[in-house]
């Protein structure tokens, strides 16, 4: 009885040691979860507040209090690099005055679908007119026709640049409504180039001193050789400020190995993924070197926006830029064509006339209020001279010019031949009667003059067009943009070493 009667006590304090050890190991486990969840808890919090306070933001009073509508669900991002060399800046981009100045600017278009997205270049000599913009005392400015475009950022002369300002010009310029604005300078640049692990780049030829820096007085040391390579901090921004000893040496040709940088940089980030490694150092230095309009003065905010990119195909990522032509030592805007790729964007339609609304159906949405109007030439005088050797040109534009209601003051042959392109001279306070006058004259260039009032001489391309060019109409969204701006883009997954200068 006794022996029988103990086994079962030293079972049961047995499996009574047991439960406890297994009660005990519960609650250990839960100490350590719930230690840890507060451990994330608190590094995210940390994190949060270390990236908000690198956020520097610029206020919403200097922004225009007539803006475009918002677009069909794709959004708007003005990205702007700035190269003022105050502080930390003047170490990387050399001396110079300390106000804030544009060297580089690009819309980007993330359409509704969120899988397509279009950056358009905008060169910075671009003559355009730049709106009524706030001075740091508070006052506005008055407006400004035929300026540079890099002139906006300058307005005020102030140390970060007036960001606003320059979503000011761009609206005007577009039609289309900026959602967001985003400022990276020198510094911020370099250290998010070095915060990837660099960006792999390509030069169509050597490069030496002398050619980043023409006061050097010499061709000194090679500093890219030809070929791929990559690049990060103080090199990738050599690399992207490089204008001399590539293909013309101009601004242009400098877009184009932007775009291709832009372009790698996506593609290097999208290739490590978007998750906390890639995204963390790259958020912390982006975020110290950065100015940001109020909609994404936050570490959420910021988060939030990259994550809705994570899913834009690398194919579908495109670059462009404004279509465009020289007009002396400045570059003039290229009408019609212009209007019809802000028309694609604002109706959500990709370079190539797809639907990327992110819709099931197809349908054309409801005409927009910033759509393009017929020319109307009331109230505007123009003479039209026929610069070629096929007769009866300058009869033929005016009466299209008198179809859209200009008065035509005369017609004539021009003294001499005129080149390929149409030439549309305009004198002092001309230059918005001229802009309209153009909108009939695909590819014409603007060129400002002493004599008063407005003369169209006709080019080459005009005598060879099958008809006259007819006004824009607003009755139905343009489906794909011209092929002379859709046949130059280049897809964030291009061969690195393709198309990289003009000229």
């Amino acid at each position: 009885m006794t022996g029988t009667s103990v086994a079962p006590r030293r079972q049961s304090r047995q499996a009574i040691r047991i439960r406890e050890r297994r009660r005990g190991r519960v609650r250990l486990i839960t100490a350590i979860s719930a230690s840890t969840a507060v451990l994330m808890v608190a590094a995210g919090g940390w994190l949060y507040y270390e990236f908000n306070g690198n956020i520097d933001s610029f206020g919403a009073e200097g922004l225009s209090k007539n803006r475009p509508a918002a677009g069909f669900g794709g959004q708007n991002v003005l990205v702007i690099g700035s190269d003022s060399r105050s502080g930390d800046n003047a170490r990387m981009g050399g001396g110079g005055d300390d106000f804030g100045r544009s060297d580089t600017a690009f819309l980007l278009h993330v359409y509704g679908d969120q899988k397509h997205a279009v950056a358009v270049s905008i060169p910075r000599d671009t003559l355009v007119d730049i709106p009524s913009c706030r001075l740091p005392d508070g006052t506005w400015t008055a407006p400004q026709s035929n300026e540079m475009f890099n002139s906006a950022f300058s307005v005020g002369r102030t140390a970060k640049g007036n960001p606003a300002c320059t979503q000011n010009t761009v609206e005007k310029l577009t039609g289309l409504r900026v959602d967001h604005t985003v400022v990276v300078d020198f510094v911020g640049f370099s250290k998010m180039t070095s915060a990837v692990g660099g960006v792999n780049v390509c030069l169509p030829n050597d490069v030496y001193q002398g050619d980043l820096n023409p006061n050097l007085g010499s061709k000194g040391r090679l500093i890219f050789p030809k070929g791929p390579r990559t690049v990060s901090g103080q090199e990738a921004l050599d690399y992207v400020r490089l204008r001399h000893g590539i293909g013309d040496g101009s601004d242009i040709g400098r877009i184009k190995r932007q775009q291709a940088f832009v372009a790698s940089l996506i593609k290097k980030v999208k290739g490590q993924g978007f998750n906390p490694t890639t995204l963390l150092p790259l958020a912390d230095a982006a975020t110290k070197s950065m100015t940001v309009d109020p909609g994404l003065d936050s570490a959420r905010k910021l988060l939030s926006f990259a994550m809705s990119l994570k899913d834009v195909d690398l194919h579908n990522t495109k670059f462009v830029t404004l279509p465009w032509q020289y007009q002396g030592n400045r570059v003039a805007i290229v009408h019609p064509d212009a209007d019809a790729l802000w028309e694609a964007i604002r109706n959500d339609r990709t370079i190539d006339g797809q639907n990327a609304r992110g819709k099931q159906d197809d349908k054309p949405p409801a005409p927009s209020t910033a759509a393009p109007s017929p020319v109307s030439g009331s109230g505007i005088d123009v003479a039209v001279h026929n610069g070629t050797t096929t007769p009866g040109l300058a009869a033929r534009a005016a009466e299209t010019l008198k179809g859209s209601g200009f008065t035509v003051t005369g017609t004539a042959n021009s003294r001499s031949h005129q080149g390929t392109a149409t030439v549309i001279g305009y004198g002092p306070g001309q230059h918005d009667h001229a802009q309209t006058v153009a909108r009939l004259f695909p590819g014409a260039e603007l060129r400002p003059s002493g004599t008063p009032g407005i003369i169209v001489t006709l080019g080459r391309t005009y005598a060879t067009a099958p008809t006259p060019a007819e006004p824009t109409t607003p009755a139905q969204a343009p489906t794909a943009v011209p092929t002379q701006v859709a046949g130059t883009a280049r897809s964030a997954d291009d061969d690195v070493c393709s198309n990289l200068s003009y000229g």
